[in-house]
């Protein structure tokens, strides 16, 4: 529940128990009774802005209460420690649509991982009622991936973060937020124009980013959990006419793959990491995981989709699947 409306994301459609609380455009009444001795750095990103200063830095209260992560643009969030409550400031020339990216994407993995939910840094669509989820380095094409099968007719089902339910013998794939957002390039080719996620240009290059509205003009937002079929990892583009293709990783290789595409795994501890790695081994067991060397000309994306629809019908059925392909 939040105090105001958040761009992208669809009005509760009614009653019923409230997983956590969003403050917009404001800090917790407490914070100015906490000295600076009372946070105690917990991460800082090794990437910086221009001025030199950590993209996004991390605290904990000494009392392990709340956490409060601030981006180098002046965006700050306050965490509490259950993922139950959620408060941001920004900075004076920035808007509530500068805000969003962070709140859909690393601010709601961060909520869900201090509650235990396995997260995949990944988009996903629906397929024959089960989830395709792809996954790769930043600027693999995720997002890009996942507009192109929405062009194609194809329902999205989230972008840039895969929440899976573990339910032993299978995962559910959970919807996410209501939009796909695309580099210009990419946008222009599938879409033709399409708006800023920031409509004033953002505080940030990124925000020159275009978002799909995945409720509007006919197209689709799958709302319910999805079984996941099938994980297709994004490998460097290449200008190859062999591209793009499919090839099968041995269960070492999608492993580490899937390591290193956890979401937000530079936050886990050593009980956490364990708990990962645990759930890891049964996710490879369960759901193939697949190689797709994509070309680097965007206009091949269609081509891209044709491959994975024909991967995925030749895949053999796993337990735990409800269809077949």
């Amino acid at each position: 529940m939040a105090d105001r409306i958040i761009p992208g994301f669809p009005p509760s459609p009614g009653e019923g128990v409230v997983d956590a609380y969003a403050y917009l455009g404001r800090a917790p009444c407490w914070l100015d009774t906490v000295s600076g001795e009372g946070w105690c750095t917990w991460y800082r990103s090794p990437d910086y802005d221009t001025s030199g200063e950590p993209c996004l830095t991390i605290w904990r209260m000494e009392s392990d209460q709340w956490f409060r992560l601030r981006y180098s643009d002046g965006t700050e969030f306050f965490v509490d420690y259950l993922g139950s409550e959620i408060w941001c400031r920004w900075a004076q020339e920035a808007t509530l649509e500068d805000v969003v990216p962070y709140l859909a994407g690393p601010i709601l993995g961060f909520v869900l991982r201090l509650r235990g939910v396995f997260c995949l840094h990944s988009s996903a669509v629906a397929v024959n009622a089960q989830a395709i989820a792809f996954i790769g380095q930043a600027q693999a094409g995720k997002s890009s991936t996942a507009a192109a099968f929405a062009k194609l007719g194809y329902t999205a089902l989230s972008d840039d973060i895969v929440a899976l339910a573990d339910c032993g013998n299978r995962f559910l794939a959970h919807p996410g937020y209501a939009r796909l957002c695309l580099w210009p390039d990419v946008a222009d080719i599938l879409f033709g124009c399409l708006p800023r996620i920031s409509p004033l240009g953002g505080i940030s290059d990124w925000w020159d980013k275009r978002y799909v509205d995945l409720t509007a003009n006919g197209r689709h937002f799958h709302t319910q959990p999805l079984p996941l079929a099938a994980i297709y990892f994004l490998d460097v583009r290449v200008g190859s006419p062999a591209a793009p293709r499919i090839e099968p990783f041995s269960a070492h290789d999608g492993l580490m793959h899937l390591v290193a595409n956890t979401y937000m795994n530079y936050l886990l501890d050593s009980p956490m990491r364990a708990s990962e790695f645990e759930i890891l081994g049964r996710l490879i067991s369960t759901v193939p995981v697949r190689r797709v060397i994509p070309h680097e000309d965007p206009v091949h994306l269609p081509a891209l989709c044709e491959a994975v629809l024909a991967d995925v019908a030749t895949l053999v059925r796993r337990p735990g699947l409800s269809n077949t392909f």
